[in-house]
Protein backbone atom coordinates (compact mmCIF):
# COMPACT_ATOMS: atom_id res chain seq x y z
CA UNK A 1 0.00 0.00 0.00
CA UNK A 2 1.71 3.39 -1.24
CA UNK A 3 1.38 6.51 0.64
CA UNK A 4 -0.51 8.21 -1.92
CA UNK A 5 -3.16 5.14 -1.44
CA UNK A 6 -3.03 5.98 2.65
CA UNK A 7 -3.53 9.44 2.35
CA UNK A 8 -6.79 8.88 -0.15
CA UNK A 9 -8.49 6.37 2.73
CA UNK A 10 -7.58 8.62 5.82
CA UNK A 11 -9.02 11.23 3.82
CA UNK A 12 -12.25 8.96 2.69
CA UNK A 13 -12.73 7.94 6.43
CA UNK A 14 -11.40 11.03 7.87
CA UNK A 15 -14.80 11.41 9.65
CA UNK A 16 -15.48 8.17 11.29
CA UNK A 17 -11.81 8.17 12.32
CA UNK A 18 -12.48 11.21 13.96
CA UNK A 19 -15.85 10.48 15.42
CA UNK A 20 -14.42 7.23 16.84
CA UNK A 21 -11.70 9.09 18.40
CA UNK A 22 -13.65 11.90 20.12
CA UNK A 23 -15.76 9.27 21.49
CA UNK A 24 -12.85 7.16 22.63
CA UNK A 25 -11.83 10.62 24.20
CA UNK A 26 -14.15 11.07 26.61
CA UNK A 27 -15.03 7.81 27.65
CA UNK A 28 -10.95 7.18 28.40
CA UNK A 29 -11.09 11.27 30.10
CA UNK A 30 -14.46 10.06 32.46
CA UNK A 31 -12.45 7.28 33.87
CA UNK A 32 -9.02 8.57 34.65
CA UNK A 33 -8.70 9.75 38.19
CA UNK A 34 -8.50 12.87 37.84
CA UNK A 35 -9.85 15.82 40.35
CA UNK A 36 -12.27 18.11 40.09
CA UNK A 37 -10.45 20.75 39.18
CA UNK A 38 -7.92 19.33 36.67
CA UNK A 39 -11.43 18.23 35.05
CA UNK A 40 -12.55 21.68 35.17
CA UNK A 41 -9.25 22.81 33.68
CA UNK A 42 -9.62 20.71 30.00
CA UNK A 43 -13.14 21.33 30.05
CA UNK A 44 -11.65 25.45 29.94
CA UNK A 45 -9.61 24.65 27.85
CA UNK A 46 -12.07 22.85 25.02
CA UNK A 47 -14.45 25.45 25.29
CA UNK A 48 -11.35 28.06 24.31
CA UNK A 49 -9.80 25.72 21.71
CA UNK A 50 -13.03 24.77 19.87
CA UNK A 51 -13.89 28.63 19.01
CA UNK A 52 -10.18 29.12 17.87
CA UNK A 53 -10.36 26.13 15.39
CA UNK A 54 -14.01 27.43 13.56
CA UNK A 55 -12.49 30.57 13.67
CA UNK A 56 -9.72 29.54 12.02
CA UNK A 57 -12.04 27.19 9.47
CA UNK A 58 -13.65 29.95 8.28
CA UNK A 59 -10.87 32.37 8.16
CA UNK A 60 -9.26 29.56 5.50
CA UNK A 61 -12.51 29.06 3.70
CA UNK A 62 -13.12 32.92 3.29
CA UNK A 63 -9.78 33.77 2.08
CA UNK A 64 -10.91 31.11 -1.08
CA UNK A 65 -13.75 33.26 -2.15
CA UNK A 66 -13.30 36.85 -3.03
CA UNK A 67 -16.03 39.08 -2.32
CA UNK A 68 -17.73 39.44 -5.48
CA UNK A 69 -18.45 35.51 -5.06
CA UNK A 70 -20.60 36.23 -2.63
CA UNK A 71 -24.19 36.33 -3.65
CA UNK A 72 -27.82 35.70 -2.76
CA UNK A 73 -29.77 33.38 -4.39
CA UNK A 74 -33.37 32.33 -4.35
CA UNK A 75 -32.79 28.96 -2.75
CA UNK A 76 -31.22 30.76 0.55
CA UNK A 77 -34.80 32.35 1.17
CA UNK A 78 -36.53 28.91 0.35
CA UNK A 79 -34.74 27.08 2.68
CA UNK A 80 -34.47 29.77 5.72
CA UNK A 81 -38.34 30.24 5.22
CA UNK A 82 -38.91 27.04 5.57
CA UNK A 83 -36.14 26.57 8.36
CA UNK A 84 -37.62 29.03 10.53
CA UNK A 85 -41.09 28.37 9.82
CA UNK A 86 -40.39 24.64 11.47
CA UNK A 87 -38.62 26.49 14.26
CA UNK A 88 -41.73 28.71 15.48
CA UNK A 89 -43.81 25.65 14.53
CA UNK A 90 -42.12 23.33 17.42
CA UNK A 91 -41.47 26.33 19.30
CA UNK A 92 -45.27 26.90 19.78
CA UNK A 93 -45.88 22.97 20.01
CA UNK A 94 -43.78 22.84 23.18
CA UNK A 95 -45.49 25.71 23.89
CA UNK A 96 -48.76 24.01 23.59
CA UNK A 97 -47.37 20.70 25.51
CA UNK A 98 -46.67 23.63 28.65
CA UNK A 99 -43.88 22.91 31.51
CA UNK A 100 -44.23 18.79 32.84
CA UNK A 101 -42.29 16.85 35.74
CA UNK A 102 -41.44 14.12 34.09
CA UNK A 103 -42.74 11.12 35.60
CA UNK A 104 -42.59 7.28 35.62
CA UNK A 105 -44.64 6.37 32.52
CA UNK A 106 -41.79 5.53 29.83
CA UNK A 107 -42.71 8.49 27.54
CA UNK A 108 -44.71 10.92 28.98
CA UNK A 109 -45.84 15.07 28.69
CA UNK A 110 -41.98 15.89 29.75
CA UNK A 111 -40.48 13.44 27.02
CA UNK A 112 -42.87 14.98 24.62
CA UNK A 113 -42.22 18.39 25.67
CA UNK A 114 -38.34 17.59 25.21
CA UNK A 115 -38.41 16.01 22.15
CA UNK A 116 -40.10 19.32 20.15
CA UNK A 117 -38.05 21.19 22.04
CA UNK A 118 -35.16 18.92 20.60
CA UNK A 119 -36.67 19.57 17.06
CA UNK A 120 -37.37 23.06 17.71
CA UNK A 121 -33.07 23.69 18.62
CA UNK A 122 -32.61 21.44 15.33
CA UNK A 123 -34.52 23.38 13.20
CA UNK A 124 -33.20 26.40 15.03
CA UNK A 125 -29.37 25.75 14.99
CA UNK A 126 -27.69 27.91 12.38
CA UNK A 127 -25.53 26.18 9.42
CA UNK A 128 -22.18 24.79 11.02
CA UNK A 129 -19.00 26.74 10.13
CA UNK A 130 -17.53 23.35 9.27
CA UNK A 131 -20.25 23.20 6.21
CA UNK A 132 -18.05 25.13 3.32
CA UNK A 133 -15.32 22.41 3.98
CA UNK A 134 -17.71 19.61 3.20
CA UNK A 135 -19.42 21.25 0.37
CA UNK A 136 -15.74 21.63 -0.76
CA UNK A 137 -14.85 18.05 -1.18
CA UNK A 138 -17.94 17.00 -2.10
CA UNK A 139 -17.88 18.78 -4.89
CA UNK A 140 -20.51 21.70 -4.62
CA UNK A 141 -20.89 25.60 -4.40
CA UNK A 142 -18.18 26.81 -1.20
CA UNK A 143 -19.38 30.55 -2.18
CA UNK A 144 -23.06 29.68 -2.23
CA UNK A 145 -22.74 28.07 1.02
CA UNK A 146 -20.81 30.49 2.54
CA UNK A 147 -23.37 33.15 1.89
CA UNK A 148 -26.29 31.29 3.33
CA UNK A 149 -24.20 30.70 6.87
CA UNK A 150 -24.11 34.02 7.22
CA UNK A 151 -27.59 34.83 6.43
CA UNK A 152 -28.71 32.11 8.43
CA UNK A 153 -26.89 32.91 11.66
CA UNK A 154 -28.51 36.40 11.66
CA UNK A 155 -31.85 35.34 10.84
CA UNK A 156 -30.96 32.98 14.11
CA UNK A 157 -30.07 35.83 16.14
CA UNK A 158 -33.15 37.76 15.26
CA UNK A 159 -35.68 34.90 15.78
CA UNK A 160 -34.53 32.80 18.77
CA UNK A 161 -34.37 35.64 21.01
CA UNK A 162 -38.00 35.94 20.09
CA UNK A 163 -39.48 32.36 20.62
CA UNK A 164 -36.79 30.91 23.32
CA UNK A 165 -38.29 33.47 26.49
CA UNK A 166 -41.63 31.97 25.26
CA UNK A 167 -40.39 28.51 25.85
CA UNK A 168 -39.13 28.40 28.67
CA UNK A 169 -39.50 31.73 30.53
CA UNK A 170 -36.41 33.18 33.23
CA UNK A 171 -36.20 36.18 34.81
CA UNK A 172 -33.63 38.54 33.65
CA UNK A 173 -34.17 37.01 29.87
CA UNK A 174 -36.28 38.88 27.01
CA UNK A 175 -35.33 39.91 23.19
CA UNK A 176 -33.03 42.36 23.83
CA UNK A 177 -30.75 40.31 26.15
CA UNK A 178 -30.93 37.05 24.75
CA UNK A 179 -30.53 38.61 21.25
CA UNK A 180 -27.12 40.19 22.10
CA UNK A 181 -26.13 36.87 24.17
CA UNK A 182 -26.50 34.95 20.54
CA UNK A 183 -25.20 38.01 18.87
CA UNK A 184 -21.72 37.27 21.25
CA UNK A 185 -21.79 33.68 20.37
CA UNK A 186 -22.69 34.56 16.32
CA UNK A 187 -20.14 37.21 15.42
CA UNK A 188 -16.63 36.81 16.27
CA UNK A 189 -16.80 33.56 14.51
CA UNK A 190 -18.85 34.53 11.60
CA UNK A 191 -17.77 38.38 10.88
CA UNK A 192 -14.42 38.98 12.24
CA UNK A 193 -12.74 35.88 10.10
CA UNK A 194 -14.58 37.29 6.99
CA UNK A 195 -13.19 40.51 7.64
CA UNK A 196 -9.54 39.60 8.37
CA UNK A 197 -9.46 37.15 5.19
CA UNK A 198 -10.51 39.85 3.04
CA UNK A 199 -7.60 42.38 4.99
CA UNK A 200 -5.16 39.57 3.94
CA UNK A 201 -6.33 39.31 0.50
CA UNK A 202 -6.19 42.84 -0.49
CA UNK A 203 -3.38 43.69 1.81
CA UNK A 204 -1.04 41.31 1.49
CA UNK A 205 -1.66 38.86 -1.61
CA UNK A 206 1.83 36.95 -1.17
CA UNK A 207 0.40 35.69 1.97
CA UNK A 208 -3.07 35.15 0.84
CA UNK A 209 -1.29 33.19 -2.27
CA UNK A 210 0.96 31.19 0.24
CA UNK A 211 -2.72 29.87 2.83
CA UNK A 212 -4.21 29.35 -0.44
CA UNK A 213 -1.39 26.49 -1.19
CA UNK A 214 -3.02 24.47 2.00
CA UNK A 215 -6.43 23.86 0.31
CA UNK A 216 -6.43 20.67 2.84
CA UNK A 217 -5.45 22.61 5.66
CA UNK A 218 -9.46 23.07 7.16
CA UNK A 219 -10.01 19.81 5.91
CA UNK A 220 -7.38 18.41 8.86
CA UNK A 221 -8.14 21.32 11.27
CA UNK A 222 -11.84 20.18 10.89
CA UNK A 223 -10.96 16.85 11.47
CA UNK A 224 -9.49 17.33 15.32
CA UNK A 225 -12.61 20.04 15.76
CA UNK A 226 -15.04 17.11 14.70
CA UNK A 227 -13.12 14.75 17.24
CA UNK A 228 -13.68 17.36 20.10
CA UNK A 229 -17.18 17.83 19.37
CA UNK A 230 -18.29 14.41 19.62
CA UNK A 231 -16.58 13.99 23.06
CA UNK A 232 -18.43 17.16 24.02
CA UNK A 233 -21.72 15.61 22.39
CA UNK A 234 -20.67 11.94 24.59
CA UNK A 235 -20.56 14.26 27.97
CA UNK A 236 -23.61 16.08 26.89
CA UNK A 237 -25.52 13.04 26.44
CA UNK A 238 -23.95 10.75 29.40
CA UNK A 239 -24.42 13.57 31.84
CA UNK A 240 -27.69 14.96 31.19
CA UNK A 241 -29.51 12.75 33.65
CA UNK A 242 -32.32 12.45 31.19
CA UNK A 243 -34.30 8.85 31.37
CA UNK A 244 -34.39 6.27 28.46
CA UNK A 245 -38.02 7.20 27.15
CA UNK A 246 -36.62 10.99 27.30
CA UNK A 247 -33.43 10.49 25.01
CA UNK A 248 -35.25 7.67 23.19
CA UNK A 249 -37.95 10.53 22.09
CA UNK A 250 -34.83 13.12 21.08
CA UNK A 251 -32.40 10.69 19.63
CA UNK A 252 -35.49 10.47 17.54
CA UNK A 253 -36.89 13.82 17.15
CA UNK A 254 -33.32 14.96 15.70
CA UNK A 255 -33.25 11.97 13.41
CA UNK A 256 -36.29 12.92 12.05
CA UNK A 257 -35.20 16.39 11.65
CA UNK A 258 -31.55 15.89 10.49
CA UNK A 259 -32.98 13.56 7.34
CA UNK A 260 -36.05 16.27 6.96
CA UNK A 261 -33.40 19.04 6.52
CA UNK A 262 -30.73 17.29 4.26
CA UNK A 263 -33.70 16.46 1.95
CA UNK A 264 -35.47 19.48 1.94
CA UNK A 265 -32.32 21.46 1.03
CA UNK A 266 -31.61 19.08 -1.82
CA UNK A 267 -34.36 18.77 -3.39
CA UNK A 268 -35.03 22.93 -3.32
CA UNK A 269 -31.37 23.28 -4.52
CA UNK A 270 -31.15 20.87 -7.30
CA UNK A 271 -33.32 23.07 -9.91
CA UNK A 272 -30.74 26.10 -9.22
CA UNK A 273 -27.32 23.67 -9.61
CA UNK A 274 -26.46 23.78 -5.95
CA UNK A 275 -28.26 20.37 -4.67
CA UNK A 276 -25.17 19.92 -3.13
CA UNK A 277 -25.07 23.48 -1.32
CA UNK A 278 -28.32 23.29 -0.28
CA UNK A 279 -28.35 20.21 0.79
CA UNK A 280 -25.56 21.19 3.64
CA UNK A 281 -26.43 24.40 4.33
CA UNK A 282 -30.05 23.00 5.60
CA UNK A 283 -28.79 20.19 7.10
CA UNK A 284 -25.02 20.01 8.49
CA UNK A 285 -25.25 22.37 11.66
CA UNK A 286 -23.50 24.36 14.41
CA UNK A 287 -24.37 21.29 16.72
CA UNK A 288 -22.05 23.31 19.34
CA UNK A 289 -23.92 26.34 19.15
CA UNK A 290 -27.46 24.32 19.66
CA UNK A 291 -25.91 22.82 22.63
CA UNK A 292 -25.22 25.90 24.12
CA UNK A 293 -28.40 27.40 23.30
CA UNK A 294 -30.44 24.69 24.66
CA UNK A 295 -28.64 24.60 27.88
CA UNK A 296 -28.85 28.47 28.80
CA UNK A 297 -32.12 29.00 27.14
CA UNK A 298 -33.75 26.01 27.82
CA UNK A 299 -32.57 23.03 30.04
CA UNK A 300 -29.55 20.99 30.47
CA UNK A 301 -31.80 18.38 29.08
CA UNK A 302 -32.32 20.11 25.92
CA UNK A 303 -28.57 20.49 25.26
CA UNK A 304 -28.81 16.94 24.07
CA UNK A 305 -30.47 17.84 21.29
CA UNK A 306 -27.43 19.46 19.93
CA UNK A 307 -25.56 16.33 21.02
CA UNK A 308 -28.10 13.64 18.95
CA UNK A 309 -27.86 16.13 15.74
CA UNK A 310 -24.33 15.94 15.88
CA UNK A 311 -23.81 12.52 15.29
CA UNK A 312 -26.73 12.17 12.87
CA UNK A 313 -25.53 14.44 10.59
CA UNK A 314 -21.87 13.74 11.10
CA UNK A 315 -22.56 9.83 9.90
CA UNK A 316 -24.67 11.33 6.94
CA UNK A 317 -21.93 13.24 6.08
CA UNK A 318 -19.76 10.08 6.28
CA UNK A 319 -20.90 8.61 4.05
CA UNK A 320 -21.82 11.40 1.40
CA UNK A 321 -17.80 11.56 1.70
CA UNK A 322 -17.24 7.80 1.26
CA UNK A 323 -19.32 7.89 -1.80
CA UNK A 324 -17.96 10.69 -3.70
CA UNK A 325 -14.61 8.98 -2.87
CA UNK A 326 -15.25 6.13 -4.67
CA UNK A 327 -16.64 8.78 -7.68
Amino acid sequence: MTAKSIKAALREWMLPISMTIGAAMYFIFAALPISDAGRESVDDFVSVIQPLMLFTMLFLTFCKVAPHDLKLHRWHFMILGIQMGLFVLFSLAAIWVGEAVAGDEFFGRADLRASFECAMLCFACPTATAAAVVTSKLGGSTASIVSYTMVCNLAVALLAPLMLPLVHPQEGVDFINAFFMIMGKVFPLLICPLILAWFIRYLFPVLHKKILSYPDLAFYIWAVSLALAIAVTFKCIVQSGAGFGCLLGMAVASLISCCMQFWIGKVIGTPYGDRIASGQAMGQKNTVFAIWMGYTFLSPVSSVAGGFYSLWHNIFNSWQLHKAGKK
